[in-house]
């Protein structure tokens, strides 16, 4: 059970490669908005996660089904179901059979060894939540939802459920304005919990080195998104403020906090001197654009 379990995880894992690579080209187009660029990191975690999908004509999945990947059948009927099998090492599925014995004894091994370093990377994960948390225990309270602590050095977003501003000792004293726009577009967006689950998908899928790359980009996105939502509603000079302010704060390493100096500040800096608000007819046709991609991207071989 558990190998054919690892069986579907490797051929998901391999999907959210392909599309992974995709959105992260896509990414480089600097006409993009970032909140887009963002939103879009959710298609390859989807594929981390989701085995079933409708066939799709012109899908991506369709196109390199003519060299190397094939379809599997979960139901037929007026919604076509079907999983993606890229490894094809089966002559037929639920339950699986190999074409080789030695098929066989490999994935059992194989997922033996991905389900003891996905417990223990889950089993860090949550350690690591807890000591992070513990963070709040301490924390004074400033007004309304922000807090001051001394336990930490930038600025952040704590939480998910319940999330709180923290701001480290002295800050109280400074301008906080571009400060608290950003944590609470952070709480806002929800991104502390998506936060979360990319750490777990990415751990869960621990042997692909594109999790991992994708987690990077992913959490450089979020704070670039959270820069563009902050910026929507400022001014060319506040726009150079926020900048500045950004340069007063410390890089943060945390990856379950939204910090306000996270990510590459000067990459950040760059988008937030040249952000320009779109027209509405960019709106639609960047609307249009991302429907188009997802189902590029979501639809499986037709």
């Amino acid at each position: 059970m558990l190998s054919e379990v690892f069986y579907w995880v490797f051929n998901m894992s391999i999907s959210a490669s392909v599309v992974g690579i995709i959105v992260l080209l896509l990414g480089k187009i600097k006409k993009l908005p970032r909140r887009l660029a963002h939103m879009l990191w959710s298609i390859p975690f989807l594929r981390m996660w989701v085995p079933v999908g409708i066939p799709g004509k012109y899908s991506l999945m369709t196109l390199i089904s003519k060299f190397t990947t094939k379809r599997v059948v979960v139901y037929d009927g007026a919604l076509n179901l079907t999983v993606t099998n890229h490894v094809m090492a089966a002559d037929s599925y639920f339950p699986i059979t190999y074409k080789i014995s030695l098929l066989d004894k490999l994935f059992n091994i194989a997922s033996i060894l991905w389900i003891i370093v996905a417990v223990a990377f889950l089993t860090v994960i949550i350690i690591l939540y807890a000591i992070t948390k513990s963070e709040l225990k301490d924390a004074g309270l400033l007004r309304d939802n922000i807090y001051v602590s001394d336990r930490i050095t930038v600025p952040a977003a704590y939480g998910i459920f319940r999330p709180k501003i923290i701001l480290p000792k002295g800050y109280e004293l400074r301008d906080l304005r571009y400060i608290l726009e950003h944590e609470s577009a952070h709480i806002h967006r929800k991104d502390n919990f998506w936060r979360i689950i990319a750490v777990i998908s990415a751990s869960v899928h621990w042997f692909n080195p594109f999790a991992w790359l994708f987690l990077k980009k992913f959490m450089e996105e979020t704070e670039l998104a959270c820069d563009e939502q902050v910026l929507a509603d400022s001014g060319e000079d506040e726009k150079k403020a926020y900048a500045m302010a950004l340069v007063e704060c410390a890089e943060s390493r945390n990856a379950f906090v939204s910090a306000f100096g996270g990510a590459k500040i000067r990459v950040r800096i760059d988008h937030i001197l040249s952000y320009s608000k779109l027209s509405i007819i960019s709106i639609i046709g960047f609307t249009v654009f991302a429907i188009a991609i997802g189902y590029v991207l979501l639809a499986n071989a037709s």
